[in-house]
């Protein structure tokens, strides 16, 4: 039995970052982290793994024109914002099933610009914390 699965590559993902469709977008990074520790007790061994606080981090990637959008969405700065960020992987119109993540409440934690000699476009990118992850079908 053959097992045949579509792999989403860069040009099947859309972001919308709040409630605008960034086309300047050059790289995505997302995760959740729980904080866990073994519980110990009687014996060498551990009883049982417990599970604290989830946080969830990231990054956005953008050209220059998309950050400079979105200082003017914080009235001359990022750092205020709170926004919810829907990541979409797939095409329906072509058959594929569209996956889609929303990330609740991203907050960026540094604006720093970067540029050398020889760049031909200044790429920014901006670490965040959110408070969310969801999965929609």
């Amino acid at each position: 039995m053959a097992f045949n699965s579509r792999q989403y590559e860069w040009a099947d993902l859309t972001l919308i970052l709040g409630g605008r469709d960034v086309t300047g977008i050059r790289g995505v990074k997302y995760s959740e982290k729980a904080e866990k520790e073994a519980l110990f007790a009687k014996g060498r061994h551990a009883h049982s793994i417990q599970t604290g606080n989830i946080a969830v981090e990231g990054e956005i990637t953008l050209l220059q024109s998309e950050y400079e959008a979105l200082v003017t969405a914080g009235n001359g700065s990022i750092l205020g914002l709170s926004l919810d960020g829907v990541f979409a992987y797939g095409n329906p119109a072509v058959g594929d099933p569209l996956i889609t993540d929303r990330v609740i409440g991203i907050s960026f934690t540094e604006a720093a610009k970067e540029f050398k000699q020889g760049d031909k476009f200044m790429e920014i990118t901006l670490p965040f914390v959110a408070l969310a992850v969801k999965n929609q079908a």
